[in-house]
């Protein structure tokens, strides 16, 4: 559901307001932040997926310390779903609909992008107070 154009214009006052009383805050909660985080977080990821890489040789080549293979493996494969989970939550640099849906709701949400479980909960909680007159 869009905002109104009287809801559009509070919004831009209230953003207006935040940068000249506090920028460095306003910056922060810039939807670039997010997709700086995101990538971040995927950069250490592979960075940990190295290391584990760096473990399993080791291991290999100690004699009689497979426990550091393993330990190696499993660092690898963390690394790995956390990179992968990373890069698909980021957000596209033009992608302003992102911030949009993380800071505000359902309001910047496309009409058939996946919604979580809780979203259709209360969803359907609302339509259920809606119809009922409250």
């Amino acid at each position: 559901m869009p905002l109104s154009e009287h809801e559009q214009r509070m919004l831009e006052q209230m953003e207006r307001a935040l940068y000249a009383e506090d920028p460095k805050f306003a910056t922060a909660l810039e939807g670039s932040g997010l997709r700086t985080y995101t990538r971040r977080r995927v950069y250490q990821a592979v960075a940990g997926f190295l290391v584990g890489i760096g473990l399993l040789m080791a291991g290999v080549m100690i004699p009689d310390q497979i426990w550091i293979s393993l330990v190696g493996f499993v660092v690898m494969l963390g690394c790995a779903v956390l990179a992968v989970t990373g890069w698909r939550k980021a957000p596209k640099p033009g992608d302003r609909q992102a911030a949009q849906g993380a800071a505000g709701g359902p309001a910047g949400r496309q009409p058939r992008q996946k919604r979580s479980m809780m979203n259709r909960i209360e969803d359907r909680w609302q339509r259920r107070r809606d119809e009922q007159g409250h």
